[in-house]
């Protein structure tokens, strides 16, 4: 058996390997003056993201933070400005983490083992395998979506990979066809398949090298596989976020906390108390407007009116955005701390702004 399974694998890897060497993709920008760093950065941009979108992040990220060591020694509200539209965070947060640890710890060298490497905030099994095949040329095996959707077709492995007992099906796989020899390649091969041709829709079997031994593709049943997440439904949330703009056209801004939605990004505020606390404003509704009172000292006010709603879909809920918008009509007295920034929305940021909340922002420059 153990010879019949080095055999198998030994007859995907070749023709995985011979397709990679005339259609894989080799001009990436994370493949080009390759290191352990620039691998990890791309890893984890490319987690749930597509690697058209990464590109113009990973550019300008890698062009401001070099190296581990410039990384660590940013502020992490100048990481977060680099991470901006990317979405899910947190890796940018565990990337700014472990780049501290990895300096601290590891005397700015990227660990070389799975083990390790998983230790570090935002790297799991796969991501690990990953960097240490690419970087190190290890023999680890992944298990990214991609490379998901490439081995349930191919084994006809039924069911939802999010489930443990199909995920460790795949992982069985996945260790068993990585070959030993030019693992980097291969890595990169099984994930450059699953990305343009074994795709969630419509893929491209004729063209595909593993398609006289897929057993989705021979079954007439690609569709099939792998098997779709258990349907649920996605709540619908709604907030209001004051968009309260001075005489220089600047828009406050709060930071948000340290952990939950947008954790520790730059956003709109949500909570008209607060803004009472300021002295700024107390908020009321009155027949679809919003009227505004003259604080005591009589220096400021405004009048808003509510905008379009804006809908902003999260992975796990919607969430429905409902501006207010105000405009101070004398300079406003308000002095910065340090959850507050008036933003110049005319100006580039230096700051990470959630997405919804930069689309509101520039609908004011145009």
């Amino acid at each position: 058996m153990a010879k019949l399974k080095t055999v198998e694998s030994k007859k995907f890897s070749d023709a995985l390997l011979n397709w990679f060497d005339h259609h894989g993709r080799k001009d990436l920008p994370w493949q080009k003056n390759i290191s352990a760093y620039r691998v990890w950065i791309s890893e984890i941009m490319l987690q749930q993201t597509q690697v058209k979108t990464v590109i113009p992040y990973f550019k300008k990220f890698i062009a401001r933070f070099p190296d581990v060591t410039s990384l660590a020694s940013a502020k992490e509200d100048d990481v977060l400005h680099y991470w901006s539209g990317l979405g899910y965070y947190s890796r940018a947060k565990n990337l700014h983490k472990s780049a501290q640890q990895i300096c601290q710890l590891y005397n700015g060298e990227l660990p070389n083992t799975v083990e390790t490497l998983m230790s570090l905030p935002g790297i799991g099994r796969s991501t690990a395998g990953a960097i240490a095949a690419i970087a190190f040329h290890q023999h680890n095996a992944i298990l990214d979506g991609n490379v998901k959707r490439v081995l349930a077709r191919y084994h006809a492995v039924g069911g939802w990979p999010g489930k443990t007992t199909v995920a460790n099906t795949l992982w069985d796989f996945a260790e068993t066809l990585t070959p030993k020899q030019r693992v980097a390649d291969y890595t990169q091969a099984i994930m450059d398949l699953g990305a343009t041709l074994c795709t969630r829709s419509r893929p491209s079997c004729p063209e595909c090298p593993m398609q006289l031994d897929c057993q989705a593709f021979q079954q007439d049943m690609v569709a099939h596989y792998p098997g779709k997440k258990p349907k649920k439904v996605i709540p619908l949330k709604t907030t209001a976020m004051y968009v309260v703009i001075n005489q220089q056209g600047y828009v406050l801004l709060q930071k948000r906390p340290a952990t939950g939605v947008w954790a520790s990004l730059w956003s709109l505020p949500e909570d008209p108390q607060q803004l009472s606390g300021l002295g700024l404003c107390h908020a009321a509704t009155k027949q679809g407007t919003m009227t505004v009172a003259l604080n005591q000292a009589n220096q400021w006010a405004c009048n808003g009116n509510i905008g379009d709603t804006l809908r902003h879909t999260f992975s796990h809920f919607h969430l429905d955005i409902n501006p207010r918008y105000y405009r101070v009509k004398t300079p406003s007295r308000i002095m910065e701390a340090k959850q507050w920034l008036w933003f110049n929305p005319a100006e580039p940021s230096k700051v990470g702004i959630a997405a919804p909340v930069k689309k509101l922002i520039d609908q004011l420059v145009k």
